[in-house]
């Protein structure tokens, strides 16, 4: 049986696709072409995570959307210092075993989630 190999794509709209594109290339160094960005998984330990949430979770608050986007990073400290030094403060932060975590909001009011992967896939 033929079967999905992973996520292909987040796609959503904004009000101004030009100045979230920016934002996101200033802030998290996405650079991002009007055909969107593409990352590629490094190493065997990469992995892509799909999850979907009870209706009724808080989870993605204080966004009104019904997703949340997480992103991988490589330094979750630095990049939330750089974040800081412009502005934008988390809305919290979490370490875990398997991670460390913080969230924020973009300029469109989407909550993303800052992931930076602690130890291999499981």
């Amino acid at each position: 049986m033929a079967k999905v190999t992973g996520i292909g794509g987040i796609f959503y709209k904004v009000a101004d696709p030009a100045a979230t594109r920016a934002w996101y290339r200033d802030m998290l160094g996405i650079d991002a072409s009007e055909w969107g960005a593409n990352f590629a998984h490094e190493g065997p330990e990469a992995m892509t995570v799909w999850n979907p949430f009870k209706a009724s979770t808080d989870y993605f608050e204080p966004s009104p959307a019904p997703f949340m986007i997480n992103f991988r990073v490589d330094d979750l400290d630095t990049l939330i210092a750089d974040l800081a030094a412009r502005g934008v403060e988390p809305l919290g932060r979490l370490d875990e075993s398997y991670g460390k975590f913080a969230w924020l909001l973009d300029p469109d009011g989407l909550k993303i989630e800052l992931w930076q992967q602690i130890g291999g896939a499981s």
